[in-house]
């Protein structure tokens, strides 16, 4: 699975020790979103669906290091 570089970013500032926590951790904080963070929200939800459609095995190879380096 292809995750982009800011849903790399996400999922660090989100880092959990396992997918389902990540998952969990990410749904929690899609709820407390307003309704102009629509690009958050899209970019939250498409975290959590690539990261429903991976294994725990797969989850444990990524290198889950931030990249705010904009310049790509």
């Amino acid at each position: 699975m292809d995750f982009t570089n800011d849903e790399l970013n996400l999922m660090c500032i989100y880092q959990r020790d396992t997918r389902k926590e990540l998952i969990a951790a990410l749904a929690e904080m899609r709820g407390y979103l307003d309704a102009d963070e629509a690009e958050l929200r899209e970019l939250t939800d498409s975290v959590i669906g690539k990261l429903e459609a991976i294994t725990d095995e797969q989850f444990a190879e990524l290198e889950l290091i931030p990249d705010f380096d904009t310049d790509e």
